[in-house]
């Protein structure tokens, strides 16, 4: 899609089912009528000797049948139609009204749907100079021919009044074509604007999904990065406590023993960080930015509220349950959801919301929510998303869930969630 170009080249799509169906019904609506304007003139009378019947039913054929097609081959159908049109004319077909009308059907048609655009202006140039000539030829004879001009105006009338209803004759033609010619041209340019419009749309789309999915990468860069820093520290601990049992092992063999048990639990709580880790950066190879490790947690929740809370906002903070050990991953993850949630709430609500953190220790998971009541910033500010996409990103590292949205009574909520088997 993105080498596609809207030039003086770009070709109108071919039509589709529907469009086709559309025009298959225009014609033969546009039949009935001729057919009926056909009867109505004829019984008006309105040539003494009017064409013969065959060539009554052969105009109405030839001029309403090829607008069937008027879209899938929108020059011959202007072709054909113009020189029905012309035939019936010059056969004194009574017919004056409808004929016209599907004249300028095909002529607008073929400057909207010709694929070709150069060969447009040739052919519906081509009519309109051929309908002129024909105009000016029959124009000449009247007023050649005296007989013929009194079909035009009374023998009485001076002949200024034979030229001015020619001259009206010929403005109303070129109102008429012109008209044909600039509506279809304004047609085609139409369609050429709401594709190129469609194609830029869809390269936006594109584009947003890219940044969306680069902050996503980005994202578990970061999160990758901290999570190193975790197992890094578990295996730290690790060879201290093996080293102090490796001395004390002869003199204090229960110390030992103590601390081999912290190795194998420090052990098996990195293990699961590393698989953590693996997963989060399962999606391929990823250079790591140079950006400092984070070893926040949950403790640091209450100091988070409080610097929060010196800007003059309402914050408050409590905890709910037993506390029960957490994994350095799932606990830092939790922290950067709080701080992210707070920001967002001191960002996009109004000086005098009320923030509310609340960390639950419940019997299947640890559950963080921050809320906040609403309002207008006195300062509105633009958000990209991406905060919500960094925080759905650390609840999955994690193997938890996320819930974001507005609350019934105002105002807006984060909700964390990890189940507690995911964290030991």
């Amino acid at each position: 899609m993105t080498g596609q170009t809207f030039d003086a080249d770009w070709a109108r799509p071919r039509p589709d089912p529907e469009q086709l169906r559309r025009d298959v019904l225009l014609a033969g609506a546009l039949a009935l009528g001729t057919a009926l304007s056909l009867t109505l003139y004829t019984i008006g009378e309105v040539y003494e000797r009017p064409a013969p019947w065959w060539a009554s039913v052969s105009f109405v054929v030839f001029s309403t049948a090829p607008l069937a097609f008027r879209r899938r081959s929108p020059l011959l159908v202007a072709v054909i139609i113009a020189a029905a049109f012309m035939l019936g004319m010059i056969a004194r077909v009574p017919e004056l009204l409808f004929g016209s009308i599907n004249l300028f059907v095909a002529i607008y048609s073929a400057g909207a749907w010709a694929r070709h655009r150069g060969r447009a202006m040739l052919v519906r140039g081509g009519i309109i100079l051929a309908m002129f000539l024909w105009l000016f030829l029959d124009l000449g004879i009247r007023f050649a021919n005296p007989e013929l001009l009194d079909e035009l105006i009374p023998g009485d009338a001076p002949i200024q009044s034979a030229v001015a209803l020619s001259l009206i004759n010929v403005l109303i033609n070129l109102l008429y074509f012109g008209a044909a010619y600039f509506f279809g041209d304004r047609a085609w340019a139409s369609a050429r604007d709401r594709a190129e419009l469609e194609h830029r749309n869809a390269e936006l789309a594109e584009q947003r999904a890219a940044l969306a999915e680069q902050a996503v990468v980005l994202e578990r860069i970061r999160i990758a990065r901290e999570l190193h820093d975790v197992v890094a520290h578990h295996v730290a601990v690790m060879g201290v406590q093996a080293g102090a049992a490796r001395r004390v092992l002869r003199a204090d063999p229960d110390g030992a023993e103590r601390s081999l048990v912290a190795v194998e639990a420090s052990a098996r709580q990195a293990v699961d960080e590393l698989q953590r880790m693996l997963g989060t950066l399962r999606s391929g190879p990823l250079e790591q930015p140079a950006s400092a490790p984070s070893t926040e947690g949950l403790e640091r929740l209450p100091e988070l509220v409080d610097e929060a809370g010196s800007s003059g906002r309402s914050i408050s903070f409590s905890s709910i349950g037993d506390p029960r050990p957490t994994p350095a991953t799932v606990a830092s993850a939790l922290y950067r959801v709080a701080q992210e949630a707070i920001t967002n709430s001191l960002k996009h609500a109004g000086r005098d919301t009320t923030i509310d953190v609340r960390l639950r220790f419940l019997d299947e998971t640890i559950e963080l929510e921050v809320t906040d009541t609403g309002g207008r910033p006195d300062e509105p500010a633009q958000g990209s998303n991406l905060g919500l996409v960094g925080m759905r990103e650390r609840m999955a590292a994690v193997g938890g869930t996320l819930h974001t949205g507005t609350r019934a009574r105002g105002g807006f909520v984060v909700r964390a969630a990890v189940p507690v088997g995911g964290t030991t």
